[in-house]
């Protein structure tokens, strides 16, 4: 819970955080890392005391969802946000998975397309059909497990 001035009772109450902030402010603390960061580090600059498990809960589950990438340093991961191309691509891919008619969303899209990003996209879709387009990340194609999340020391 966050705490937030409440004027009529003349102080603190507990406020419940919005769907996705958390995650938000991980993003948005990981965005301003010089560098790919540690879970400490990400849980010394948010604010409201989050507990260390919370953040590399939080850390892991945007994770899962290939907003950050991870990489091993000794029994400790360090984690960089994806680039704003990719996380808006992640929003795009969302929003299509979240309704029921994919065609008529798709169709839609298409066909609000300024000329010219249409055939980018295009080009785009050839390139991937010839297998030569890479995932906004530049990692590989489909999701590879690299294992669970461990407490840094």
């Amino acid at each position: 819970m966050v705490q937030e001035r409440d004027p009529a009772a003349d102080g603190l109450r507990a406020r419940r955080r919005g769907q996705g902030e958390l995650e938000a402010q991980v993003l948005s603390v990981l965005r301003e890392a010089p560098e790919p960061a540690t879970a400490g580090w990400v849980q010394q600059r948010l604010e409201g005391g989050l507990a260390y498990t919370t953040v590399v809960t939080i850390l892991s589950r945007l994770h899962a969802k290939k907003a950050v990438s991870r990489t091993r340093s000794g029994r400790s991961y360090h984690w960089r946000a994806a680039d704003a191309a990719g996380l808006a691509a992640l929003k795009m891919r969302r929003v299509l998975d979240s309704e029921a008619d994919r065609d008529a969303v798709l169709a839609s899209f298409v066909s609000a397309l300024l000329p010219h990003d249409e055939v980018l996209l295009r080009a785009l879709l050839d390139s991937a059909s010839d297998g030569a387009v890479q995932p906004a990340d530049g990692g590989p194609r489909g999701g590879g497990g690299d294992g669970p999340a461990y407490r840094e020391g």
